[in-house]
């Protein structure tokens, strides 16, 4: 009696088995529970995302607390292992960085008030001297109306202020949010090894509370070196660009190289938006656009090398970071809480691979050999 190819995969003992005779492999199908779980994995993310966001006034600076109490502990260690008491050191730390952000803020607001005072002057200069892109744009107005584009070309006009009231509104934290920030630093920091041996007793198994100790222990390292590694650059370069500045003769270059300094801390934003503000202030400041643009220029190639060679040749030796991945923790932490959220995303971004290299199994299959 014959039996038909579909009978005969009708009786093996498992549905989608292969023929008795078969050498050939069925491709992998995606079970009813694996689908499920993905998509309570997915929607648990969207709740998490969603919350973070709608409620960043409590988590920000809480996060932003914990990230740089994390970074400073090691400064705390210090003091205690020289008889300072870890609660009096937390808040001795607390202070020495405050009074160094308040004098970089004190550099930088100086020139910013200044400058904002004499905003209408300013914007006249800056257009009149803007007139040397009218023959270009005369140029593009021709290949417009020879494509069969616009008859017209609108006039250039400076971008109104309006703006700054709301960018500066996002810019600045609420004072609950400032409250909430240093206090859960300062608490953080004296209760950070209370903390950890919490954690750490949490595990009933001898493994688990092994592996969370490697896991605190190298976060801790890892976040502190950025910070003391990426500080020191950034001040190389703020003090490289003050002494540009000064060279070429632009105004106030101890504020300028305080403000880049400051804005290198943001990857990628930072060193564009001070770009920006160099050309804007060598084009107001200097009569022709040569010399106004030689600053930024030179700005230029000094975050080239400092991105390029210095940050990867220092940083990279201690833990690799992926650029793609630089960019779209950048991205996302920047669209989830503003410039924090950038300032933010790298150390994040440390803390994600420290967990991915101590909690996925050592044997997680490998790509197959070409």
């Amino acid at each position: 009696m014959r039996v038909l190819p579909s009978e005969r995969l009708m009786s093996g003992s498992g549905e989608g088995d292969p023929l008795p005779g078969s050498t050939a492999e069925l491709p992998p199908v995606i079970r009813r529970t694996e689908f499920v779980a993905f998509a309570l994995a997915g929607l648990l993310l969207i709740a998490v995302v969603t919350v973070l966001y709608v409620a960043r006034a409590f988590f920000l600076p809480v996060v932003m607390a914990f990230v740089v109490g994390t970074m400073l502990s090691p400064a705390a260690t210090f003091l205690e292992n020289r008889k300072v008491p870890r609660g009096l050191g937390a808040v001795l730390i607390v202070i020495a960085v405050t009074a160094v952000v308040a004098f970089v803020v004190a550099l930088i607001a100086s020139p910013v008030m200044e400058w904002s005072s004499r905003l209408p002057e300013l914007g006249a200069q800056l257009k009149d001297k803007l007139h040397i892109f009218d023959r270009p744009l005369a140029l593009w107005q021709e290949l417009q109306l020879m494509v069969g584009g616009s008859e017209g070309l609108p006039s250039f006009q400076l971008p109104k202020f309006e703006w700054v009231q709301p960018a500066l509104e996002f810019l600045s934290p609420t004072f609950t949010e400032f409250l909430l920030f240093f206090v859960t630093l300062i608490l953080f920091i004296a209760s950070w090894r209370d903390l950890r041996r919490a954690l750490i007793m949490t595990f009933s198994d001898r493994d688990a509370r092994l592996r969370t100790l490697r896991i605190l222990n190298e976060i801790e390292v890892h976040l502190g070196n950025y910070l003391l590694t990426v500080t020191v650059i950034n001040v190389g370069v703020g003090i490289v660009t003050g002494l540009v500045c000064a060279v070429t003769g632009m105004p106030n270059p101890a504020g300028l190289g305080a403000l880049a300094a400051t804005l290198n801390f943001i990857p990628i934003i930072g060193p564009v938006a001070m770009f920006a503000v160099l050309v804007v202030v060598g084009i107001v400041a200097f009569p022709t656009l040569g010399a106004g643009l030689l600053a930024a220029v030179a700005f230029g190639g000094i975050t080239f090398l400092e991105g390029h060679f210095v940050t990867p040749m220092i940083i990279g030796r201690r833990l690799a970071l992926n650029a793609l991945a630089v960019l779209l923790a950048l991205a996302f932490w920047t669209w989830l809480w503003g410039p924090m959220g950038a300032f933010l995303s790298s150390p994040l971004l440390i803390v994600g691979l420290i967990l991915k290299e101590h909690l996925l199994p050592e044997d997680a299959p490998q790509l197959p050999q070409a």
